[in-house]
């Protein structure tokens, strides 16, 4: 199986998809800004999961090496990341984009949503990428907490949006490897925006109760791809 390169591996997020997805038996890259960080994060995540394949690199070095990326970063420096990892990416790649425009990026509160021009982050994300590189939204509404602790049991749904069925496909299996995680296809990348919405919805619901509730459909047994 190839390498899933995560950027913003070190960060709460991408770490506890780098965590779950090595222990899946898939081979994860960090990727960080800085080099060492990076190898840092990738030895933590080897002590979790000791069988893990795990690697850590710089941002664009680490983005070359899978064709499924996963953009975890906070949503002030996603502009700065994608401007950056414009000669990384190529034609063909799946870039998975898990960022939300909280107002906690300007120093404002992560239960608000800041207006995107185009719409979303995830389509934000899709008209900075370079031609060829489909964006594909998904991984809003879990807990990085939760993630991150393998002790901690998973049993929610994932949302994805895309443009690209085969793109979204690919992406749904790669989240079906990890235990408790069902993933939702939500339909096309514009609904990114109302995806994106539910993430400060949970942190209130969870702050105010104390607990990582995650998202449920019901009546729905089998999810078509």
């Amino acid at each position: 199986m190839e390498p899933v390169p995560i950027i913003g591996g070190t960060g709460a997020l991408g770490f506890g998809v780098g965590v779950r997805l090595a222990a899946a038996g898939v081979p994860v890259v960090i990727g960080s800004r800085d080099a060492g960080r990076a190898e840092q994060a990738a030895a933590k995540l080897r002590e979790r999961a000791p069988d893990a394949e795990v690697e850590g690199l710089e941002n664009a070095e680490a983005a070359a090496r899978g064709p499924v990326v996963f953009l975890c970063v906070p949503f002030r420096v996603q502009s700065e990341n994608l401007t950056n990892l414009k000669g990384a990416l190529t034609d063909g790649q799946i870039l998975v984009d898990a960022t939300v425009p909280l107002a906690a990026a300007v120093s404002g509160k992560a239960t608000r949503l800041l207006g995107v021009p185009q719409g979303s982050a995830a389509q934000q994300a899709q008209e900075m990428a370079p031609d060829g590189v489909t964006v594909v939204s998904a991984l809003h509404t879990v807990s990085a907490a939760t993630l991150a602790d393998l002790d901690s049991a998973l049993d929610e749904d994932v949302l994805v949006a895309g443009d690209d069925r085969d793109a979204k496909r690919a992406v749904a299996e790669l989240l079906a490897r990890i235990d408790g995680l069902r993933p939702i296809d939500c339909g096309r990348l514009e609904m990114a925006r109302l995806i994106e919405g539910l993430t400060p919805i949970l942190i209130s619901v969870n702050s105010r109760h104390k607990t990582r509730a995650g998202i449920r459909f019901t009546g729905l047994p089998e999810p078509k791809w």
